[in-house]
């Protein structure tokens, strides 16, 4: 029997375990899971390892412009501008609305008093020739204007659109409240007025008359007391109808009327 018995060995319990076969994780290497960073206090080179990111694209960094000053200096100088033509028709306004409070400036009046006529012929080569006297009255009303009739006036007489004579106004100064009678010589000539004559001979035999328009183109200035005003024009249109319009009648005026215009 006790041949028979076996020995089992006994495993010292102070004995250190044997190597295992599997690997095991070394006690210096972190236990961090895999594609997690580390703490702070980790290693930077390690972590660098660990970490990379993907590049991407690189946007330009713009900076907003400042306002141009060209565009500003631009917009003053045109306000000013506005600005300062904005004074310039005040004054301008204000100005004539003084003159006119202290001036009371009123229009000068025309009429046509009375015409002669010394020559109306047709002559051979169906040239019609007239030559016209013509008086004109005009009124100064105002109390403290005066008015220079400058040279380069230009007067005409005409039947039916075609002018007939012409002529010019004198050079003269009208005063205040002044009444001037002018005496014009009209002289003209005409071609090929054979239908001219026969028609004006036709009007008067119809209707008694011979309707007439006299225009007057005259550089005038204006004497404002002691001050005296640039060079304007006098338009003056007068429509007139006579008896006839022969050197043989004594011409008659029926009725006239006129028109002024001042032009700067």
């Amino acid at each position: 029997m006790a041949e028979n018995q076996r020995i089992h060995p006994v495993h010292d319990v102070e004995a250190p375990p044997p190597p295992s076969s599997s690997p095991r994780p070394s006690p210096a290497a972190p236990l961090v899971p895999r594609g997690a960073s580390r703490s702070d206090k980790g290693d930077p080179a390690a972590t660098a390892d660990i970490y990379q990111p993907r590049p991407g694209r690189t946007f330009p960094v713009t900076h907003s412009k400042p306002p141009k000053k060209k565009r500003s200096c631009l917009c003053k100088c045109m306000c000013w501008t506005l600005l300062i033509i904005f004074l310039i028709i005040v004054v301008i306004g204000a100005t004539i609305g003084i003159l006119w409070l202290i001036f009371q400036p009123k229009l000068p009046k025309y009429s046509i008093d009375k015409l002669e006529i010394t020559q109306f012929n047709l002559s051979n080569d169906q040239s019609l020739s007239a030559t016209f006297d013509v008086t004109i009255m005009a009124r100064n009303p105002n109390e403290k204007i005066g008015i220079y009739y400058e040279g380069g006036s230009h007067i005409t007489v005409s039947y039916n659109g075609t002018q007939l004579t012409e002529g010019a106004l004198p050079k003269f100064y009208q005063g205040h409240e002044n009444t001037t009678q002018i005496v014009v010589g009209l002289a003209g000539q005409t071609q090929n007025a054979t239908g001219l004559l026969s028609s004006l001979q036709q009007e008067q035999q119809q209707t008694g008359h011979v309707p007439l328009k006299l225009r007057v183109n005259q550089p005038v200035k204006i004497k404002l007391g002691q001050l005296k005003l640039p060079k304007l024009k006098f338009r003056v249109k007068c429509t007139l109808k006579v008896n006839a319009v022969s050197a043989n009648d004594a011409i008659s005026i029926q009725d006239s009327s006129c028109n002024f215009k001042l032009r700067l």
